[in-house]
């Protein structure tokens, strides 16, 4: 299961699970849309990979 992380490692925005801007490398590493397209050259920073976008994960019901 991927780890959903929460904010852009560059920006700090948030990107909760649900978040359609958000794009991991293959270490999970997370960077928000713009940060990846104008500041990173998709190139991640960390590992040197590419990113491609995060898949999203919607809000389960709690049922009791």
């Amino acid at each position: 299961m991927l780890e959903m992380r929460e904010n852009c490692e560059h920006c700090d925005k948030n990107l909760p699970a649900n978040a359609v801007d958000a794009f991991i490398c293959s270490y999970e590493c997370t960077f928000c849309q713009h940060c990846v397209k104008t500041k990173l050259d998709n190139i991640c920073p960390n590992c040197g990979g590419n990113f491609e976008k995060r898949p999203v994960r919607l809000a389960k019901e709690n049922s009791a």
